[in-house]
């Protein structure tokens, strides 16, 4: 048994973390003392683990709770899933070294990239990676149905999803000054709507709230800013619209 202060100092985490977990309802202890003092067992450490590698994906506490309640959560299954996306982050790190020190070997003139080369680690195929992990707000399963969705596609039908998103977003940018409850931009919305179906099928609260992600996550406004920097803040506005027309 750990007391708050062990497990605290050994998680990483303040002592208030673990009372406000507890106040939550996200980690309770595995028992509390007469004294009041909290003391967690193996069980216990193992659900921390979970809540962190979770909470290392920027997923609310809420849906984390929600996540660990369900009836279906396979720890193992989850461990499995941290690891595919903890491997795919090593992956594009290292890409982006490798990107960086070509470019300072070019600047310094020992050796010579095209144009194409300077963004090769920010690929189309990278925010494809970055539209599943938006997934990850949700459950396993989803992400389970939707890596396997993308691993049965051809390689030309990849690309054609990919491109189709470019033509979608670029159609988003140039419609901004229209307005977000435009004829052309909400068609250019009901595509996206369709579009994000090649990786899952969201209802329309986590469809809103894959859009609001666009905005909140630095990565995602990244992407967005290349096309306007103001599309990232815009696609959620006109989701909103769109959503509510469909109601109607």
């Amino acid at each position: 048994m750990l007391t708050v202060k062990q497990l605290s100092k050994l998680a990483g985490i303040s002592p208030r973390t673990l009372h406000y977990y507890d106040q939550i309802d996200l980690l309770k202890p595995s028992r509390v003392a007469e004294n009041g003092y909290r003391y967690y067992d193996d069980a216990c450490v193992l659900q921390l683990q979970q809540i962190l590698f979770y909470r290392e994906l920027n997923m609310p506490l809420l849906k984390i709770k929600q996540i660990l309640a369900q009836p279906s959560y396979n720890l193992v299954e989850a461990l499995e899933s941290h690891k595919q996306e903890l491997q795919k982050r090593i992956h594009r790190l290292q890409s982006l070294v490798a990107t960086v020190e070509n470019t300072i070997q070019h600047i310094q003139g020992e050796k010579k990239m095209n144009k194409k080369q300077f963004f090769q680690a920010f690929s189309e195929e990278l925010q494809a990676e970055y539209e599943k992990e938006a997934i990850q707000m949700y459950d396993p399963e989803t992400v389970k149905e939707s890596n396997r969705k993308w691993k049965n596609y051809s390689q030309s039908k990849k690309d054609s999803i990919l491109a189709e998103g470019n033509e979608i977003y670029q159609a988003l940018a140039d419609a901004i000054d229209q307005g977000a409850d435009s004829e052309n931009v909400q068609t250019a919305i009901a595509r996206w709507h369709h579009h994000i179906q090649n990786f899952w099928s969201p209802n329309e609260e986590q469809l809103l709230g894959l859009a609001d992600r666009y905005n909140d996550d630095p990565r995602f406004k990244k992407t967005f800013d290349a096309f306007d920097p103001r599309l990232a803040e815009f696609i959620p506005k006109a989701v909103r619209i769109y959503i509510e027309r469909k109601k109607k």
